[in-house]
């Protein structure tokens, strides 16, 4: 792996950079937040349409731009640095991947060029509360998060060749504004039992969305209820879908966490800017070593966070191994931990809802219960990569 940064993917970080510093400032955010989408819609269209975000990964035969995983997770860095409220993550690193992977030709020409565009959003709707396990990322996915023919999950029945959906997602991100869901199904029964992927248009009828309050406000959650509704099969009954959702969830790992190295970073570089102009006792806070101390240890944990985001990203894309969870729980754990220094040394007004480091904060919280959390993150890497067979530490 070559660590060192193209032209082209330093110029879409620059680029990228130059236009979430004008758009997403303190105001901003919060005025994005409490809007029905939850995000800004005037921004998506400039980083979707103008910079073509959303097709960085995507092939050029359906839109895309024939990037690689390290192109989109560079672009997500950046817009973690900023806690840009956009449906880049949903749309392009778990609708996007599973379409491109499972979905039939004629389905790929229909929908990946507008998701490439940026016209047509998509969010992935799994029921309950399993997304990360779902992706594979805390434990195996081949079991009964889907439901299993049980009271809780979702149901996909078929008659007269059509597919129609009954049960409840939550914690769909984006699933509220998204035009397309990606929606993961139990069918079969209990002789047969499997999980599928469905298309649901936002206009389904029987379909039933309702935006949460989500401890994150900058990444918007919805619930899901499907009551009868039609549905589309995402390619064919014999694709090994756990399989698929395993590819995409270590990817997206990848992606989210060199994205919240991107916030991490933006949060240490706020701290130290205050700690270089607060005085107390005559003096800048940032001289005093109990304080230098602090910091370099958070910007150790940043700097390895990154270099293992990265690497995962890099190895994502070339198919070299799986270690975007284990990236992940490390990323998760910096930003957690740059942002509650940066709240404890800014003092007083670190605490309060209109200084900006609670909102760091609440990114880490917020995406380690949807994709954490970062114990059984590097657990199941353990398990995966059998460190501790016949109670052994393998080396």
């Amino acid at each position: 792996m070559d660590a060192r940064l193209t032209a082209e993917q330093e110029e879409i970080r620059r680029t990228l950079r130059e236009v979430l510093v004008k758009r997403c400032g303190p105001d901003d955010l919060r005025a994005a937040a409490r809007s029905p989408e939850g995000h800004d819609r005037a921004l998506w269209e400039t980083v979707a349409q103008q910079l073509g975000l959303p097709g960085l990964a995507l092939p050029e035969r359906y839109g895309g731009i024939g990037c690689s995983v390290t192109e989109l997770a560079l672009a997500c860095e950046e817009s973690g640095r900023a806690l840009a409220p956009t449906p880049l993550f949903a749309t392009a690193a778990l609708a996007a991947p599973l379409i491109l992977s499972l979905g039939g030709e004629a389905q790929r020409a229909a929908l990946l060029p507008r998701l490439a565009s940026g016209e047509l959003t998509a969010a992935l709707a799994v029921p309950g509360a399993g997304l990360a396990t779902a992706l594979a990322l805390v434990g195996d996915n081949r079991g009964d998060w889907a439901g299993d023919g049980r009271a809780g999950g979702v149901q996909a029945r078929r008659a007269d060749g059509v597919w129609r959906l009954y049960g409840q997602a939550a914690q769909v991100l984006d699933g509220h504004s998204a035009g397309l869901l990606v929606v993961a199904a139990h069918t079969g029964g209990f002789a047969r039992s499997r999980t599928l992927l469905f298309l649901v248009r936002a206009d389904a009828a029987g379909m039933v969305r309702a935006r949460q309050t989500a401890l994150d406000a900058t990444r918007p959650q919805a619930r899901i209820e499907l009551r009868d509704v039609r549905a589309e099969l995402l390619g064919d009954e014999g694709a090994d879908v756990p399989a698929a959702l395993a590819a995409t969830g270590d990817a997206a790992a990848a992606v989210l966490a060199v994205e919240a190295v991107g916030a991490a970073d933006r949060a240490l570089e706020r701290t130290v800017e205050h700690v270089r102009t607060r005085e107390q006792f005559g003096r800048a806070i940032g001289s005093f070593q109990a304080v230098k101390h602090r910091l370099a240890d958070v910007y150790v944990g940043v700097r390895a966070a990154r270099s293992a985001a990265y690497y995962a990203a890099w190895a994502a894309g070339t198919g070299a191994e799986r270690v975007g969870g284990l990236a992940l729980a490390q990323a998760l754990e910096a930003l957690r931990t740059a942002a509650s220094e940066g709240i404890q040394l800014h003092g007083g007004i670190g605490f309060t809802w209109e200084h900006d480091a609670h909102l760091s904060f609440k990114r880490a919280a917020g995406d380690e219960l949807l994709f954490g959390p970062v114990h059984r993150l590097r657990a199941h890497a353990a398990d995966t990569a059998r460190l501790f067979d016949a109670g052994e530490v393998r080396v």
